[in-house]
């Protein structure tokens, strides 16, 4: 079974389909799907859909574009809805320097505020970093207390920025662009990391990849994912499928939930 490590159905474009996308999704042969919050409210609707569905698991957290809603009392209130339903990490979090929807200097402090509170409460982070690679690796490097892991999720870096955050224990997820004819870097990564710290996602309903480019983006099309790097790396579709499920499965604890 494929495991899509990354989606947002809880996004208004899946309101009049979602309850028969997410029932139909075994069928389809994905499995299973983390569903990360991108703010409060969010995070909520990811924990009550993890509640609603036994294949949906949950992340909280508030992305970088909101950080600058963030309240004193948001971290308290994210400690609180880690302890419902099957949250599994602290996510969607990190740093956004395309868009700066929040001041930079924002961005990193409640960055840095919910890395805390994973190693507080011993989840996994699901890290955002787009234009912010060396300050989002500074970070979690200053972090790193040999305890911290996660996952950067779409990745885009280089492939040693790869490797540096797979020393320190991290995994390295793949989404749509890595079907992309001009995303050279993505598959350059795929290809030079080990398979052993690999997840796959879909971003659902963003990054929609090749050949659905340009309709809405469904956890079902994670399957282009781990066809794509199973053509990067030469190895078959089956072997990509099983050990990236394994991958998230142990990042995620989920066998313990």
């Amino acid at each position: 079974m494929l495991i899509d490590s990354h989606a947002h159905l809880d996004d208004g474009r899946f309101d009049k389909d979602r309850d028969k996308i997410i029932k139909s999704l075994k069928e389809d042969d994905v499995d299973i799907v983390i569903n990360p919050g991108a703010d409060f409210l969010s995070s909520v609707k990811s924990v009550n859909m993890s509640e609603k569905y036994d294949n949906i698991y949950a992340a909280v957290g508030i992305h970088p574009h909101e950080a600058k809603n963030m309240g004193e009392d948001t971290i308290g209130l994210l400690r609180d809805l880690s302890k419902k339903g099957k949250v599994v990490a602290i996510g969607e979090i990190g740093l956004d320097y395309h868009y700066d929807n929040s001041p930079r200097d924002i961005q990193k402090e409640k960055f840095r505020e919910q890395i805390k509170l994973a190693k507080e409460l011993n989840l996994p982070i699901i890290v955002h970093d787009r234009e912010a690679h060396k300050d989002t690796y500074d970070i979690i490097s200053s972090e790193y207390d040999g305890k911290l892991t996660g996952v950067i999720h779409s990745f885009s870096s280089s492939t040693e920025m790869a490797k540096k955050y797979i020393d320190m224990g991290f995994y390295i997820s793949f989404s749509g662009p890595i079907t992309f004819k001009n995303a050279k870097q993505p598959k350059e990564v795929a290809k030079e990391i080990s398979l052993d710290h690999i997840l796959i996602e879909t971003d659902s309903p963003y990054l929609t990849p090749e050949p659905h480019r340009g309709k809405r983006n469904e956890p079902l099309n994670v399957r282009y994912i781990a066809g794509k790097i199973a053509e990067l790396k030469g190895i078959s579709f089956e072997k990509v499928m099983k050990k990236t499920a394994e991958n998230t499965k142990k990042l995620f604890k989920i066998n313990e939930k």
